[in-house]
């Protein structure tokens, strides 16, 4: 119950963070854009009502001016009707004479603060006096602030209903995106426990959750695989081992009771059982060499073919004894490389050919360019490797069902694999069952290696 809960706590915490992040971007969303709408429209209604002032004032100083044309003078013409119009607007109005004495002026005008603006008052021509309007906030004026607190009001539903919706959605989607993960974290606590048939499967979720899933099925195959091989390795190198060691203790006691002489053939026979244990621990120690940090190469200028010719030249003579014929179809190939664990690679090619190639097979050894880069190909007239089984043969350990008659620990190809990607190359096989087998080796030559 414990190892569930953590996931789902952990689940449960990643979706309300998802939904508190939708509501957040929501919100910041909404105020920005209330926020815009506001101050955008408080400025074109404040200058709108600025305009309507600048309006008024002017028609109030043609009727202040009119008003002076029918008296000919302040002391006598009917200003009342225009204070009046002043006031239906919202307004406050000031007129004064050309000496600047007040004529008339609305209630309250010197209390009255607020924006203003002030226009000549002329008749026939000439300045008689100034007229000077206030806005009281009253009328459109006053719109700008009735509209910010519209607009606030606005914001503050428009910010309920924002936050609720963003609450609801982000909700739909953290589930939908924490459902997975979920499910990924209680699949990879069961590996982790020991369950090694745990499996992510096919989920319903985002392209790369679903990646996600697939690389850990991959990982999962992959581990599998691998303690697979290893169960294997352990039984191949107790078989490899329970017949020499055997044949050593039952040789030895023969000796020590007596009842065999110690012969040449009869040491021979036990020499021959200490160099079987030997090979094995030469090949450990060759994968143990294979996995150093590039294996510490020591490059110069050398000729693959050379190489080639010489490892087939050390085994000629196993050929020879398993009726086995080699050919060669070498063609000088320059290459930089270290020459020692080159020829390690060759010989182990030809080593897994003359291992799987029946009495009067064929094994053939060549080399050529192919654009920028050295070729070598090991082709054998052997039983092949089935296609389920081809994309591992340079798998450490993995020895195929071909090979159950054969000795070996099955980590010659892989030793030739690490050893080649450690040159820059690659290592390929191609094969047909009952056809035989191609191995091929992908060097840069040496102009292209300095080059790069």
């Amino acid at each position: 119950m414990t190892e569930t809960a953590g996931p789902q706590a952990r689940g449960g915490t990643l979706g309300l963070r998802l939904a508190l992040a939708f509501l957040g971007v929501a919100l910041a969303a909404v105020a920005l854009l209330a926020g815009l709408t506001a101050v955008f429209a408080a400025a074109d209604v404040s200058s709108l009502a600025h305009r309507q002032l600048i309006e008024l004032n002017r028609a109030i100083a043609v009727a202040a001016g009119a008003a002076w044309d029918r008296s000919d003078s302040w002391s006598s013409a009917p200003l009342d009707p225009i204070l009046d119009l002043a006031a239906r607007t919202g307004t406050v109005v000031q007129i004064r004479d050309q000496d600047g004495h007040v004529v008339a002026a609305s209630p309250h005008f010197a209390t009255t603060i607020g924006p203003q603006v002030s226009t000549p008052v002329v008749s026939e021509g000439q300045r008689v006096g100034m007229a000077t309007a206030r806005s009281t906030g009253s009328g459109l004026s006053g719109a700008d602030q009735g509209l910010e607190t519209d607009v606030l009001r606005a914001i503050a539903g428009a910010a309920g209903l924002a936050a609720l919706l963003a609450l609801l959605t982000g909700l739909a989607v953290a589930r939908r995106i924490t459902r997975p993960v979920t499910w990924l974290i209680g699949v990879t606590r069961a590996m982790a426990a020991g369950d090694r048939t745990a499996r992510a499967g096919e989920i319903r979720a985002a392209s790369e959750l679903r990646e996600l899933a697939a690389a850990f099925d991959q990982m999962a195959e992959t581990l599998d695989r691998q303690e697979q091989i290893r169960r294997n390795l352990v039984a191949d190198v107790a078989h490899e081992l329970r017949t020499p060691v055997a044949i050593l203790q039952a040789g030895h006691e023969a000796l020590l009771d007596g009842i065999a002489e110690p012969t040449p053939a009869e040491l021979a026979s036990l020499r021959d059982e200490v160099l079987r244990l030997a090979r094995m621990v030469n090949d450990l120690q060759s994968l143990a060499a294979a996995d150093a940090a590039a294996l510490n190469l020591a490059r110069r200028r050398c000729d693959l073919a050379e190489l080639a010719a010489a490892a087939a030249d050390s085994l000629a003579r196993r050929f020879e004894a398993e009726g086995i014929t080699l050919e060669r179809q070498l063609s000088p190939v320059p290459v930089l490389a270290d020459a020692h664990w080159l020829h390690q690679v060759i010989t182990n090619l030809l080593t897994n050919a003359l291992k799987f190639t029946p009495e009067g097979g064929r094994v053939t050894v060549g080399t050529s360019m192919l654009g920028p880069d050295a070729v070598l190909q090991v082709t054998d007239t052997g039983a092949g490797v089935d296609a389920e089984d081809l994309p591992r043969i340079f798998d450490r350990f993995w020895r195929g069902r071909n090979a159950s008659g054969t000795s070996g620990s099955g980590i010659g190809l892989a030793v030739a694999a690490e050893l080649a990607q450690a040159h820059g190359g690659s290592l390929t096989a191609t094969s047909q069952p009952g056809q035989g087998t191609q191995l091929t080796l992908t060097l840069p030559t040496a102009e292209s290696a300095l080059v790069s």
